[in-house]
């Protein structure tokens, strides 16, 4: 048997004890950064119909394409970093989703809303896939912008034929119609993309640069698998984003991934990162200190002693620090008047050089003018300290 005591070698020795205080500590760090950060982390492969969807309803296709061929698209999270001059791309998923906040916050910008067509539901076998259920009612479609736009719409079969662009559009933009595809039919609605029939496929409401894309297929998954109707999505981005910005901005705020304003976040964003550090390293220190510290503790002594010594000591000090004792001669000379003032009786009638006049006339050997305009031209501490002591040293002769 061994003896007792022998050794740190129960469960609950100081190494044991100091892994689990370093593994909790970074667990609960660790908890703290993934919790701030959650919204942010969220991938959205879910199946639905938005910019960080692979589904085939999905739009992540246009935008790796747009990555890859330099046109730097940006995810937007936030309704903050809805007002940039670039295009904006909203995919709202069903009539009941709410534009108001962010159709308000582009304004006249460069604005495209896709309306929804394909119902569908997540594949359980295949994350981030999604199976066909049904059509969604076209009334759903025509909620999306109702009742501010009232929009009819339209499914029918189409059998692949092109679509028409305006004349004087890039030649590039040719996409050949979905199958069925979704048209529009609005009362303010100018014409962009049309059917063989005529039949609006994107159209422009009102003269801002507004517009309305009536089938998804144009721009999501299931059309970038053709490389014909991929390069002309990419031409029709780059001419509707005609305000010449650089990129091409994908929401989903509507879709339910936007990064909501969190407390917790900002101990983790610039400026509040650097406090966060600093306390961080100053409960750090205090952990150490407590640890490895030895002995009685030492009372600090006062960092500014008690008395009137202290007190003048203290001034003088900021007075040396800012460099300004030799900037100090007009108020000592102010100061000496003052008292020389009061000692002799000068009347209260004569100010300035009045006063300095009926100093000049009291006994003595040296001038209260001279000596004042000695202190005012000294710029040079050692000189106000000559001329400082020249004027005590004439109140202290006129006073014994």
């Amino acid at each position: 048997m061994g003896e007792p005591g022998a050794g740190n070698t129960g469960a609950f020795n100081v190494r044991t004890v100091a892994i689990l205080l370093a593994v909790g500590i970074l667990a609960f760090i660790g908890m703290l950064v993934l919790g701030a950060y959650a919204p942010d982390l969220r991938s959205g492969r879910n199946g639905g119909a938005h910019a960080l969807s692979n589904a085939a309803v999905g739009y992540s296709g246009i935008v790796r394409l747009a990555e890859a061929t330099g046109r730097t698209p940006r995810i937007i999270r936030n309704a903050r970093q809805l007002g940039g001059e670039d295009l904006v791309v909203l995919t709202p998923e069903s009539g009941a989703t709410d534009l108001t906040k962010v159709l308000a916050a582009r304004g006249a910008k460069a604005t495209l809303v896709i309306l929804p067509k394909w119902q569908t539901a997540a594949d359980p076998l295949h994350p981030g896939w999604a199976n066909f259920v049904a059509f969604r009612p076209v009334g759903d479609a025509e909620g999306v912008l109702a009742p501010q736009y009232k929009l009819k719409v339209t499914r029918y079969t189409s059998g692949g034929q092109p679509l028409r662009a305006l004349r004087w559009m890039p030649r590039g933009i040719a996409f050949a119609a979905p199958r069925p595809v979704q048209t529009i039919a609005g009362v303010d609605l100018r014409p962009i993309l049309t059917d063989a029939q005529g039949h609006v496929v994107l159209g422009q409401i009102g003269d801002a640069a507004f517009y309305v894309l009536a089938d998804p297929d144009l721009l999501s998954n299931i059309g970038m698998r053709d490389a014909a109707q991929a390069r002309a999505a990419l031409e029709l981005l780059d001419w509707l984003n005609s305000t010449g910005a650089k990129t091409i901005g994908f929401d989903v705020t509507l879709n339910g991934f936007g990064a909501s304003p969190s407390p917790l976040k900002l101990l983790f964003d610039p400026p509040f990162l650097a406090m966060t550090l600093t306390l961080a390293a100053a409960v750090l220190l205090a952990g150490v200190q407590a640890t490895a510290r030895f002995g009685p503790p030492r009372r600090r002594a006062r960092a500014i002693a008690f008395g009137k010594t202290a007190l003048i000591d203290n001034a003088a000090a900021l007075v040396r620090k800012a460099g300004r004792q030799g900037r100090l001669g007009p108020r000592y000379v102010d100061l000496v008047r003052e008292r020389a003032g009061g000692v002799f009786g000068v009347p209260a009638r004569l100010q300035g050089a009045a006063a300095d006049t009926y100093l000049d006339g009291l006994r003595g050997r040296a001038r209260f003018t001279g000596l004042a305009e000695q202190a005012r031209d000294a710029r040079d501490p050692r000189d106000m300290l000559a001329a400082a002591q020249a004027l005590h040293h004439w109140l202290w002769e006129k006073t014994r």
